[in-house]
């Protein structure tokens, strides 16, 4: 039985190739971009879930809550590790991790070769590493950062330091000309999905900070890990942390700090947080793309319903000559789902090459290895059964029931009609609703499209163009080589100004702290973002004063500039009025000398955070140099020769600000791409089903068409005709659409604290492009039919 349907299966579908190519190229453009989402999702949501013991991984977040809204960040104060490991009796490991980085470097690495390097560097506790397993290729962490001086690496590091993991044992390396560390252990490298991109990892008892007990203090650099006792769950710590919040933070009241117990399966998708690889994606955004794969999927299974009912005249007789042989409904309804399971097959044949030649683009989009393996991997070829499944189902069932219950005795007669054969109702409620779908991506598409736009063109309050940074060494021998080197930098021509710091404009290393303003006697109830930098800052990134003066030469923190938006939350109405007025930071006080226009510390997903900048010589790790973009590969090839010959050991890294910035929105970059491409594809699978649908509407009209002509209809009467049903129904879908798009767009929208307005433009261009697609696909067509000579419809009437 299987074989004889699967015989007529193959011949029908030769028989109807055009129908059967639509059919084909639909679905497999559809699973291929389904298989594609689901590699992506995939791959998103594997994040840390390879740990032993994850269900009872939690990070320590800090949060305030403010009169104006809350601000969050992943960082703690330094002592709240050991702080917890003490007062929390649910807790059964706790670890401190601090990030750092700087320039390493390895004598006689490979081939006797010096190795030197810019990376990234993690200070950890033991402890971590009974939280996360990972497998250690020599040494146990418990000894081997115990010590100081002491570091692991990993085994890609390793090897890449001094030739193979086994040398690397007893070695040495040194970090920024200041510290030497010994090579104890080596580990497997973190697999690819983690928040971990830990290369190096030193002792966390050779962090100089290490025994801080500033709990004013926070940066986004210093995190806790702690894992729950077995039987231990969140609720159990409230009264505990309410406690523990209450015995080490004295100053009580809004703004303080509060913390969370952040589950590792969140860290990856939460955006107020962030994490160590500076990336996040939310559980909407990977929602919606979801959501996109089970439009594709209706669009492509529409566009069948539709073909299969449209044909179903053309298949009448067949149905009733088998029916008069004997064939019983059941089996003619699995002979046709037969038919669309082997057309599902094939499709999803062709979607796996499609997949494969869009896998290497798909890397280069997110950056990351993609492994497309279906037997490896087996939730790859589960989930690619359960797509021939939905799809055969879905897809054919419907046209099955329709056209096995074709009367015989109509059938043979050649008395089926359209009204009859599936229901031209049903079939214009599938256009409105494929229709529908197409209006809400492109509405979609274009929104956020527009507010890439607007993050790329909205003014920062400072001048990001053709500004370079390179980090500095910051040992005190080469602290005495800064100022020279600055001054020899200036004599180029291409370098209009440039400027030491420790924390770029807009960063996401950031360090927020408590602060006193004007002998209140109590710190404000807010937390303050300090930066440090020289008198040149200012210049360099052409901020504008309010009020009073920039800094002026100095290598002690000696007077304060500050933002607008710390004179509105201290209710200072004036700019003015805070000249001369005292600011307490991290215990040090001096006078305010200078009010900045507001500009962007954060991204434009965070409001712009009170900020205060102030001179220290010895904490800047950074330069930025204005460039003249006219003589810019000229000037550039000086700074390095010159970089080279005064800092020699130092690693020589520039970074424009322009790509710092568009790296704060990569998620949203990668988001973009994947809406326009997947909103192209349903467009494409839409409008190719429209022309199979108009192909069949017009041949079932042939002999009307050909009557019409012969009464005097006009050959654009005609494409008139088949053209206005068609509009209808995409006005309607139109209709429908707007304010689906509009909950879904606005919703996306609030997520950034600085978006583009929510205008009437995407919907009506929406319109336009769907009408105006729509116009040409049916006239292409309808024209074809006008055109046919009359004759050779009727000459057999």
């Amino acid at each position: 039985m299987f074989k004889l349907n699967l015989k007529i299966a193959i011949r029908n579908l030769w028989k109807y190739k055009g129908y059967t190519a639509i059919n084909v190229i639909g679905l497999s453009v559809g699973l291929a971009s389904c298989l594609l989402i689901f590699l992506f999702l995939k791959f998103q949501l594997s994040f840390d879930t390879s740990y032993d013991n994850k269900d009872r991984i939690y990070r320590v977040v800090s949060s305030w809550t403010f009169s104006d809204g809350d601000f969050y960040t992943s960082g703690v104060p330094i002592p709240l590790a050991p702080a917890m490991r003490t007062d929390f009796s649910q807790f059964e490991e706790v670890a401190a991790v601090r990030s750092s980085g700087g320039v390493v470097l390895v004598k006689g690495g490979p081939e006797n070769k010096d190795v030197k390097r810019k990376e990234a560097v993690f200070y950890v506790e033991p402890q971590f590493f009974k939280i996360f397993h990972i497998e250690w290729l020599s040494g146990k962490p418990e000894q081997a950062l115990s010590a100081p001086g002491t570091m692991a690496l990993s085994e890609k590091s390793a090897i890449e330091y001094f030739g193979s993991w086994q040398n690397a044992i007893g070695k040495s390396v040194n970090l920024d000309q200041k510290t030497d560390f010994k090579i104890t252990a080596v580990y497997k490298d973190f697999p690819q999905n983690t928040n971990f991109p830990f290369n190096l990892v030193a002792s966390y008892a050779s962090f100089p900070e290490k025994d801080s007990k500033a709990w004013g203090q926070v940066s986004n650099r210093s995190e806790c890990y702690v894992l729950l006792k077995p039987g231990a769950s969140t609720a159990d710590l409230d009264q505990p942390l309410k406690k523990f919040i209450d015995k080490y933070y004295v100053d009580k009241g809004p703004g303080k700090e509060q913390h969370i117990f952040q589950p590792l399966s969140e860290v990856h998708h939460d955006g107020r947080f962030g994490n160590f690889r500076y990336s996040t994606i939310s559980y909407k955004e990977l929602a919606g793309l979801g959501l996109i794969g089970l439009f594709l999927l209706i669009t492509a299974c529409i566009n069948f319903i539709n073909l299969a009912t449209a044909q179903a005249i053309s298949r009448s007789k067949e149905v009733g000559v088998r029916k008069v042989m004997g064939s019983r409904r059941g089996q003619l309804i699995w002979q046709f789902l037969s038919e669309t399971t082997l057309i599902t097959v094939i499709a999803l044949l062709l979607a796996c090459v499609i997949t494969e030649l869009a896998i290497p683009g798909m890397e280069q989009l997110m950056r990351e290895k993609v492994s497309f393996q279906l037997f490896a991997e087996p939730a790859i070829f589960i989930f690619m059964l359960l797509l021939v499944v939905f799809v055969s189902f879905m897809a054919g069932l419907y046209p099955a029931f329709v056209i096995s219950g074709f009367s015989p005795a109509l059938a043979i007669k050649n008395k089926i009609s359209a009204a009859n054969a599936g229901g031209i109702g049903l079939r214009k409620t599938l256009v409105v609703v494929q229709f529908s779908i197409t209006a809400v991506l492109i509405i979609a598409t274009l929104v956020v499209v527009r507010q890439m736009e607007f993050m790329r063109e909205k003014s920062l309050g400072f001048d990001h163009q053709s500004v370079a940074v390179v980090d500095v060494p910051s040992d005190s021998l080469n602290l005495t080589k800064l100022a020279g080197f600055r001054e020899r930098l200036m004599k180029f021509p291409g370098i209009a100004q440039s400027t030491y710091f420790n924390g770029a404009p807009l960063s996401n290393s950031n360090l927020e702290v408590n602060f006193s303003y004007d002998h209140r006697g109590k710190d404000e109830q807010f937390q303050l973002n300090i930066k440090a930098a020289d008198e040149n800052y200012l210049k360099t990134f052409n901020m504008s004063l309010l009020a009073g003066r920039g800094l002026s030469k100095s290598d002690t923190v000696k007077e304060y500039v500050i933002n607008e938006t710390l004179l509105k939350k201290l209710n200072v109405l004036r700019p003015q009025d805070a000249i001369g007025k005292r600011l307490s930071v991290t215990g040090i006080e001096a006078p305010i000398v200078g009010v900045v226009k507001d500009f962007n510390n954060n991204s434009l997903k965070e409001a712009i955070s009170p900020l205060a900048i102030f001179s220290s010589w010895n904490r800047y790790n950074s330069i930025a140099i204005k460039l003249d973009p006219k003589e810019l590969s000229k000037t550039m090839s000086q700074v390095e020769q010159l970089w080279n010959a005064t800092f020699p050991d130092h690693v020589y890294e520039l970074e424009f600000m322009d790509q710092t910035i568009e790296s704060f929105y990569r998620t949203e970059q990668v988001m973009g791409v994947l809406f326009k491409v997947f909103a192209g594809v349903i467009i494409f699978i839409s409008f190719i089903g429209l022309f199979g649908l108009v192909s069949f509407i017009a041949t079932q009209k042939t002999r009307e068409i050909a009557i019409r002509k012969v009464l005097g209809a006009s050959t654009m009467e005609l494409v008139k005709m088949l053209n206005r049903s068609f509009l209808y129904m995409v006005l309607i879908a139109n209709l429908i659409a707007w304010p689906l798009a509009y909950i879904l767009t606005s919703k996306w929208l609030n997520g950034f604290a600085y978006r583009t307005s929510l205008s009437v433009w995407p919907f009506l261009l929406a319109m336009v492009l769907s009408v105006l697609i729509t116009l040409i696909t049916v006239t292409l067509r309808s024209l074809k039919a006008a055109k046919t000579n009359p004759i050779d419809a009727l000459k057999y009437e």
